[in-house]
């Protein structure tokens, strides 16, 4: 496969003021760091933590000027292993893509040949990237949640953030599998976007979110997928049942957890904590397996696809809550 010269890529500069512009460049090859493979990207996505990342978040992004974009689909270009042959089509999420190592906003990345996965059979580019990272998370805390002894007898299961990317792919698997899905959202307008998805029952973030400071309250939850962390995962635990099941896999109402052992020590409840960066292969293997056979689901009404010089907008709303499902970027625009 011949290699361009060029290629495009959004490029995140930080400026004197402490300021962070973003701009769609022309880059070169030998810009992009050294890799065992080097993928032509057909279709990438947005997720929280680029949106961090292209906002000047040092957390997530040490040094700046930076490609975000911590998920990749497309197409072996050149390869140094024999992991992969040139024209394999891969997926590419996690890790230090799109973090420190120029990301998945742009036509082409370098990486190491362990941080790509091949696409499994059922699955096209570009529906792998309409799950993403998020896809992918949403199906480790289900793998936990049943591994653990979750089962659509169990009684009711909490998606919370139910309208973000984790949380609507979330309802959907979980609906498709036969739970009764409660959906938890501060988006009144999106009652039927979550039904639609298979949601039974939809709560106002009001009802997730107990602030009365009571060590414990009314048991309800069989299983929770929590997606923003704080005090409505803290809710969860204290509404969890008997040997309830809290799966958590984010932050984006706070990293922090202020929380008693009551539902641990009096109901036996499990907190399972969830990553999808550094999670073995094997594991990631699983997950991308079951998106493309049994859980698979037509994602179609819940993905937004734009190109990468419309992708500015949808980074500032994620910031603010303003994206409902999965923002899809086609590289080949």
């Amino acid at each position: 496969m011949a290699l361009p010269q060029t290629f495009k890529a959004m490029v995140v500069s930080e400026t004197a003021e402490k300021t962070f512009p973003r701009e769609i460049r022309e880059r070169a090859l030998s810009d992009l760091p050294a890799g065992e493979l080097i993928i032509e990207v057909k279709y990438s996505s947005l997720n929280y933590k680029d949106a961090l990342s292209a906002t000047g978040n040092k957390g997530v992004t040490r040094k700046y000027p930076h490609t975000p974009g911590i998920d990749a689909a497309g197409v072996v270009a050149d390869s140094t292993t024999k992991l992969f042959a040139v024209g394999d089509q891969v997926t590419v999420t996690g890790f230090d893509l799109g973090m420190n190592t120029s990301g998945g906003f742009s036509q082409y990345i370098s990486v190491p040949a362990l941080w790509a996965t091949k696409l499994p059979q059922g699955l096209s580019l570009k529906e792998s990237m309409s799950h993403g990272t998020a896809g992918l998370t949403a199906a480790l805390c289900i793998i936990r949640l049943m591994a653990s002894g979750l089962t659509k007898d169990s009684g009711e299961v909490l998606v919370t953030g139910a309208t973000g990317g984790v949380g609507s792919i979330a309802v959907a698997i979980l609906a498709k599998l036969g739970f009764n899905v409660v959906a938890a959202t501060g988006k009144s307008s999106e009652h039927n976007f979550l039904t639609g998805l298979g949601a039974k029952t939809i709560i106002s973030r009001e009802e997730a979110n107990d602030t009365s400071g009571r060590p414990l309250q009314k048991p309800r939850w069989a299983g929770v997928v929590d997606t923003v962390g704080g005090n409505i995962l803290a809710t969860a635990l204290k509404t969890a049942k008997y040997s309830g099941l809290v799966a958590a896999c984010g932050n984006a109402m706070s990293a922090d957890l202020n929380v008693n052992v009551f539902p641990f020590i009096l109901r036996g409840v499990s907190l399972l904590g969830v990553d999808s960066v550094e999670i073995p292969m094997r594991a990631r293997q699983m997950a991308w397996s079951k998106l493309a056979g049994d859980w698979k689901i037509d994602l179609s009404s819940i993905v937004t696809e734009v190109s990468l010089e419309e992708l500015n907008p949808q980074i500032d709303a994620i910031l603010k809550g303003g994206v409902r499902g999965r923002v899809v970027v086609d590289l080949s625009k």
